[in-house]
């Protein structure tokens, strides 16, 4: 059997870690939080090893609060995601003051990752199905040594990934016949208004959306050679900024849409039937609550995880 990890991506939980940040707030009856959520379900799915993205002067308070933790039951490795850390050349802009995105995030693994692996954010519950769908193609289905990247991704359905509380961006997919992806588009401000949506693109123009598209929640299943990618496409990323901008992103989104629209690249949609939930604004906190327990009555998780 591979060894697969399971790569989460909680750089960008912000300044004031432990002291009320709404990613880390105590969601389960025993404390959880929703990282412990998705690890317990990617330890029953069969990966063996978790890698925390995080920044560097969180570290101590991360292990206290979870990663201590977590190390008793997995093997845990860190890696840091710095505004920084960036490619010989290039300094960080004056009045920078975010990370550089998913792309430079998954790039902090170097090193760490051998083999498949997949990644999620921090604060997204993703549910059962599609870890289990991801473990079972790195391992049976993904062909490392293929001539191009052999990639896939858990396809939820939109009208299961909306928030009742604002608006919400997500990577909206188009799917072939065939059930590979043929294009993501990052869409924004995404509402749901009655039995309709509102949505815009990047330039802010309104957008027409159906609520059974799939969507990309940054879910991705992605062989290790993958890194070397991000890291040759960083620089040209870097370069490619207009003057002044200290806002844009290395989305690994659109990292993955360019390579697939060039032929380099191509994304296997594992469907899943599974209702996200997640604490993009900090009233989605009762829901997400509501929604645990709701799945610890179903038998769904104990009542207190790893015990």
């Amino acid at each position: 059997m591979k060894d697969t990890t399971l790569v989460i991506m909680a750089a960008g939980i912000g300044s004031r870690f432990g002291g009320g940040i709404k990613q880390l707030a105590p969601v389960g009856p025993g404390g959880e939080i929703i990282i412990d959520y998705s690890i317990y379900d990617a330890i029953q799915a069969g990966f063996n090893k978790v890698v925390f993205i995080i920044r560097k002067d969180l570290e101590e308070d991360f292990k206290e609060i979870i990663g201590n933790r977590i190390e008793k039951i997995v093997k845990v490795e860190y890696a840091f995601q710095e505004l920084d850390d960036l490619p010989a050349g290039f300094t960080r802009p004056e009045g920078r003051t975010k990370p550089w995105g998913t792309g430079q995030a998954v790039l902090s693994v170097k090193g760490l990752v051998d083999g498949p692996f997949l990644v999620i954010n921090a604060d997204d519950y993703y549910g059962k199905k599609a870890f289990k769908e991801i473990h079972d193609y790195l391992v049976q289905e993904m062909d490392e040594d293929a001539s191009i990247y052999d990639l896939c991704m858990a396809g939820f359905m939109l009208t299961n990934t909306l928030s009742e509380n604002g608006g919400v961006t997500r990577g909206v997919c188009q799917v072939g016949a065939d059930g590979y992806m043929e294009k993501v588009t990052e869409t924004y401000e995404i509402r749901r208004n009655g039995d309709t949506l509102s949505a815009k693109n990047e330039e802010g123009e309104p957008v027409e959306l159906d609520l059974n598209r799939h969507v990309s929640m940054n879910m991705w299943g992605l062989p290790a050679k993958f890194i070397n990618e991000l890291e040759k496409g960083f620089p040209e990323f870097l370069a490619s900024r207009k003057e002044g901008d200290i806002k844009s992103e290395y989305l690994l989104p659109q990292v993955i849409d360019r390579l697939v629209s060039e032929g380099k690249a191509r994304v296997k949609v594992l469907e899943t039937p599974d209702k996200w939930f997640g604490v993009t604004y900090k009233e989605d906190k009762q829901a997400v609550i509501d929604s645990l327990r709701a799945l610890i009555a179903s038998g769904a998780y104990p009542e207190k995880l790893y015990q």
